[in-house]
Order: structure tokens, then C-alpha cells, then sequence
């Protein structure tokens, strides 16, 4: 049986929900939203807006997932930016129009990648595990299924704790596997979603570079310091106008059946 999104966690005789609140009013969690990234394959809609402030159902990439984060109780949020960043940070402002709080990780050119990013706003993200979300994907089920950071993490055994999903028709390749034990394994039977748990010494002392997170994972891997466990409510991932027209369908769908 593969561990889906409650297994490996605290306190594993509770509910997950349960779980969640109790350990969240105990840490001031802090959340990341990746957000630098051009979105070249979205134009002409990100020729003058980032691509997190992209619309779907009326309402912003980055602002479901803050909604979404605010509803699990984080609100001390942390988002980069790189391309058209001064849009996107006079829009969010200090997030007080959203009901969190954002601290904003300016970077330059092109951004430093998705590894380069984090590591950049470690100041900002303090010294406990800190939970990263693509700011291009869309996820339908509720962050609470994101609760509670693996108690392997928090105690520093491990260093990352990935969600997965079942393959989209745009990566059938996939990009891992799972253990029996939660481990993250090289294979092809899941996709990474964009959502992670990370303790902030997988990055400590490394310099600001442009790097990915994928080589990060695969060091994890044969270190064995790094976990997954399996999302399965519908994921998207918004980066084509193809796949946007995709989710903007979905959520007209789920709108008209309430």
C-alpha cells in the first residue's frame, strides 16, 4: 500500500485535520510561493502580468493558493518574483488586502530558478521547516491534505517531504516513485505537483546561484533524506494556455453542479 497524504506524519493515531491545527497553534509556520517564472508559453496573456496573476475562475493563480494557505491557518507568506515583479508586487502589496502577511524576495534578469529562489529568502523564512507552492499550479483539494509537516522533518532526520500526483497527460514519463516506507524512489509512476515541505538545512550554505530543485531531489534520493506522499484531489498545472483553458473548464463545471 503507497502512503497517500496522511502517512508519515505526527501524532499518526489522530485525524489529519485534527493533527493540523494543533501542531499549526504551536508554530509560526511560514509558507513560500514560487512566482518568478516568465510563462513564455502563456502569451500573449503574460506579455503584461506574471504568470501567478494569471486568471481562472475569476480569481488569480497566487490568489486561490493564498486563500487556500490563509484557510489552513499560514499567513506569514513569502513570494519571489523576477519577470514584470513590480506588477506583481504592487499587486499583492503587504498582503493585507488578502488577510495574510507577504514578504517579498525581489530577484533580477531572469530569477534564480526554483532552488535559487529559496535560497535566496532563507533570511525571510526562518529557522523552521517552511512548506513551497508553485505559484502556476492549481490544486482543488484542501491544503489541509498539505497538514501536517512529517515529524521526520521537524526532528531533521529528512530534509524534504514532496507531494506527488498521478502522471498528467502532459508528463506520462512521470518523474518518481514511492517506497513502501514513504521514501522518494527514481521511477516514473508519479509527477511532482509543486508542493513540498523543506527544512531550512537542505539549503543552509549555499550560495545564491541560479539553480533547480531537481538536483537538490536527486542528492536527496540517494541520501535517503527525503520523503512523498501522494495528492489525490484534480491538480493542474497552468503553464500553456491549453491547460488554462483546461482548469477554467473545470471550475466552471464544479460552479454550475453546486
Amino acid at each position: 500500500m503507497l502512503p497517500s497524504r496522511g502517512s508519515m506524519l505526527c501524532y499518526p493515531e489522530r485525524g489529519s485535520a485534527q493533527i493540523g491545527f494543533l501542531w499549526l497553534s504551536e508554530t509560526k509556520m511560514r509558507a513560500m510561493i514560487l512566482a518568478a517564472g516568465q510563462g513564455k508559453r502563456l502569451r500573449p496573456i503574460t506579455a503584461t502580468i506574471p504568470k501567478p496573476m494569471v486568471e481562472a475562475g475569476g480569481k488569480s493563480l497566487i490568489a486561490w493558493h493564498m486563500q487556500k494557505l490563509k484557510a489552513l491557518g499560514i499567513t506569514e507568506l513569502v513570494v519571489n518574483g523576477a519577470y514584470l515583479k513590480d506588477v506583481l508586487f504592487d499587486y499583492l502589496g503587504d498582503g493585507s488586502k488578502f488577510g495574510v502577511h507577504i514578504a517579498t524576495s525581489p530577484e533580477e534578469g531572469e530569477g534564480l530558478e526554483t532552488a535559487g529562489g529559496i535560497i535566496k529568502a532563507l533570511p525571510l523564512l526562518g529557522p523552521e521547516p517552511f512548506l513551497v507552492v508553485n505559484g502556476d499550479i492549481f490544486y482543488a483539494g484542501d491544503y489541509h491534505d498539505l497538514l501536517p509537516c512529517p515529524d521526520e522533518i521537524q526532528r531533521g532526520l529528512t530534509l524534504a517531504h514532496l507531494y506527488l500526483i498521478t502522471n498528467p497527460a502532459h508528463n506520462l514519463k512521470g518523474d518518481y516513485a514511492l517506497a513502501q516506507d514513504g521514501a522518494l524512489q527514481y521511477g516514473s509512476d508519479y509527477t511532482f505537483s509543486g508542493f513540498a515541505w523543506y527544512h531550512p538545512q537542505a539549503f543552509a550554505g549555499r550560495k545564491i546561484a541560479r539553480e533547480p530543485l531537481r538536483p537538490y531531489f536527486d542528492a536527496w534520493v540517494k541520501e535517503r533524506k527525503i520523503s512523498a506522499s501522494v495528492l489525490r484531489a484534480p491538480w493542474f498545472d497552468v503553464g500553456t494556455v491549453e491547460r488554462l483553458h483546461e482548469l477554467e473548464a473545470y471550475l466552471k463545471a464544479q460552479s454550475s453542479d453546486r
